[in-house]
């Protein structure tokens, strides 16, 4: 299972040698925001909603003292709102009253900031400070059981066990390529199993729509042709900028 595993992440990084965290962000602070309004929504819609939020409350501080009406009206198109936006003020106030201003960059100091849990902490180590770490989404933890990694559910051990599986210097890497095999092709309900490039490495290879063509329709973002999740992407970025969402906040997501 490990060697069949180190395969499959040596076999991912070739089909997305890009793969990155895909919400926008300048900053560690930004990019903290940006995890926590991407809960239980799509990160298209987090980076259509993040530049009016910035361009408002740019810092901690700015944030901290925001009219609570105002930073729901804002936030609201991320759903949840009201719950995100009591958990920003409080994580801005504790940066501000507590961090300095600043994100701080150890997972024991991040997850004592409301709203933030390891998840969260992880994506902001791993691409804000370079500190590695696994970040178990719904993708990820979907994946990492389809393919018989882990029987786990509780992501907290399944941090434990595909850690153990993978040297250090791999896990924010391959948690990206993890995430974006499961956006784009090893989906939930209808993986494109013929259209998988691990498909000879894959036990639950079946389990989703084995003909090729079919397979291939079932494709989302630049392996599909459709846009990417991000309206600000790095200039060797596959995807193309997204339109807007469309009036039932319909996405490829």
């Amino acid at each position: 299972m490990v060697r069949r595993a180190r395969r499959i992440n040596r076999e991912l990084a070739e089909v997305y040698p890009y793969a990155h965290p895909e919400l926008d962000f300048r900053n560690p602070f930004e990019l903290l925001v940006a995890t926590v309004l991407s809960a239980q929504t799509t990160d298209l819609r987090v980076n259509q909603t993040t530049p009016a939020l910035f361009a408002k409350y740019p810092t901690p501080e700015d944030m901290a003292e925001a009219a609570p009406e105002e930073l729901e009206e804002i936030i609201r198109p991320t759903g949840f709102f009201r719950m995100k936006a009591k958990s920003l003020l409080g994580l801005s106030a504790a940066l501000r009253d507590d961090f300095g201003g600043e994100v701080p960059g150890r997972l024991e100091d991040l997850v004592t900031l409301p709203g933030v849990g390891r998840k969260t902490a992880h994506v902001v180590l791993g691409n804000a400070f370079g500190v590695p770490g696994i970040t178990v989404d719904t993708h990820f933890g979907r994946l990492v059981r389809r393919w018989k990694w882990t029987e786990e559910t509780d992501p907290v051990k399944v941090e434990a066990e595909i850690s153990a599986i993978f040297p250090k210097s791999e896990w924010t890497m391959l948690s990206h390529r993890v995430i974006f095999h499961g956006r784009r092709i090893c989906h939930a309900q209808k993986p494109a199993c013929g259209a998988c490039p691990i498909a000879p490495l894959c036990p639950a290879y079946g389990e989703g729509e084995t003909d090729p063509d079919k397979a291939r329709k079932l494709l989302k973002y630049e392996m599909g042709g459709y846009p990417g999740q991000r309206l600000n992407p790095p200039p060797d970025y596959p995807g193309r900028p997204a339109p807007p969402l469309g009036a039932n906040g319909s996405t490829n997501a």
